[in-house]
């Protein structure tokens, strides 16, 4: 009985584990997939434009107990670094714009909001407008980050008051009553539909993903019959004639070859598709040893696609990643590669697609250089973005957002160099493994 009670229990905790990781814990880690480029260039000028005009408003117009020329600059200024700082546009964002994005929001809304709802006295126009940040606040971000900032924004903003505010006396108690019921109420509209929202989103990626994962299994199926039909013929190819024999072996190999591609497509889209979903598991990874394996088990088309590859390992490295993920990440740029090639107008030779690896300035490097189509100057800041593609007959517009994605989680970067018609320079740069 009691070794009974402590398996349920364990079980009850591990559930909670489960729970309070899926819930809390794993989606405030999960980045944003693709934030629009107009929504933060409309949140810039609305900060740049918005913090001024409302101290005319409250200033002169209709003039409030207190108001702050300096601070609404201030508030302004950061609008305006939104506005300017290109990373905050960038698809995916970088671990650092998403810190700051969330840093000047918690400073122009909780802290702010709060500071000035205090000077004032708790006065109407301020009760409101704290009401307005709390749902603006918890549309700008996770509800999660929106809740933690709420409560440590008002609490910076109150000892500051305390230390800097002006003197003002207390607030009677009816006052601070009625303002409490109005705020908890915008607070917990807030919440409820920033959950709302984080649960349909959340919801919406799994049954995209659980289709994607039914498609693929009876995809699997056929493609698994075709492989042991080509398996067949080419067990029958000895009874034949020697000339209808190498034509059955040809055949064969032909359709082993198509199921192999096949499967490997199925792999990719899956992996691509993941982007919100990427694990977080990390392992010491030889940058050599992985390019080799990727290059062995790739699908060429044929012998001349395989025999344009070159591997130059000049000086090798180990950095932290996941291996599956980068093996992906290599997959998908040789992919690109050689379709690039192959829509040139010569056909591909020894060289055409250059894989080196080496180390500069104390950064491990995986450099690919291609003798491909190349990629339009105006294109090659876009081709980082999900759902652009520059194929527009088969290309989805993951691939390249997935490699990103995985490079900045090991903290390295990848950059393009491309001419048209002159090919492209792909460079992946990571921090080295001591």
């Amino acid at each position: 009985m009691l070794s009974s009670a402590r398996r349920l229990r364990g079980r009850a905790a591990g559930a909670l584990r489960a729970a309070v990781t899926n819930e809390l814990v794993r989606p405030l880690i999960e980045p944003i997939l693709h934030p629009s480029r107009w929504r933060i260039r409309a949140l810039g000028l609305s900060t740049t434009v918005g913090h001024p005009l409302f101290y005319l408003f409250w200033a002169k117009l209709l003039p409030q107990p207190y108001e702050h020329a300096g601070l609404r600059l201030l508030m302004g200024a950061m609008g305006l670094f939104l506005l300017l700082y290109q990373p905050f546009s960038s698809n995916p964002p970088s671990k650092r714009s998403a810190v700051l994005f969330t840093l000047i929001f918690w400073i122009t809304l909780p802290v702010f909001f709060s500071w000035m709802y205090l000077c004032n006295g708790g006065n109407a126009v301020w009760l409101a407008s704290m009401s307005a940040m709390f749902l603006i606040y918890y549309h700008l971000t996770d509800w999660r980050i929106a809740t933690l900032g709420s409560v440590s924004g008002g609490a910076v903003a109150w000892l500051a008051f305390r230390a800097f505010g002006p003197v003002l006396p207390p607030m009677p108690l009816e006052l601070v009553a009625t303002n409490a019921i109005v705020m908890g109420f915008s607070w917990y509209m807030a919440l409820a539909l920033g959950l709302s929202s984080s649960n349909l989103r959340r919801e919406q990626v799994n049954h995209t993903l659980t289709t994607m994962g039914i498609m693929a299994h009876e995809l699997r199926t056929p493609l698994a019959t075709m492989s042991l039909i080509g398996d067949a013929v080419k067990n029958e190819s000895p009874q034949v004639p020697e000339e209808s024999a190498q034509r059955l072996d040809q055949l064969a190999a032909r359709l082993n070859t198509l199921v192999r591609n096949m499967n490997h497509q199925i792999d990719t889209q899956i992996a691509n598709a993941r982007l919100l979903r990427l694990p977080q598991h990390k392992e010491a990874i030889g940058a050599g040893d992985l390019v080799r394996e990727v290059l062995a088990d790739y699908p060429y088309r044929n012998s001349r696609e395989r025999d344009c590859v070159t591997l130059h390992v000049r000086r090798d490295f180990r950095f932290e990643g996941s291996r599956a993920l980068f093996s992906q990440v290599i997959d998908n740029l040789v992919k690109n590669a050689l379709r690039s090639l192959a829509a040139a107008s010569t056909a591909p030779k020894a060289g055409d697609l250059l894989i080196e690896v080496g180390t500069l300035h104390g950064r491990g490097r995986i450099v690919l250089t291609d003798r491909g189509v190349g990629i339009e100057p105006d294109l090659q800041q876009r081709i980082f973005e999900p759902f652009f593609s520059t194929d527009r007959g088969t290309g989805h517009g993951l691939g390249l957002a997935f490699c990103k994605r995985v490079i900045q989680g090991a903290n390295g970067v990848i950059r393009v160099k491309s001419e048209p018609a002159r090919g492209a320079i792909f460079t992946i740069e990571l921090p080295l493994l001591d």
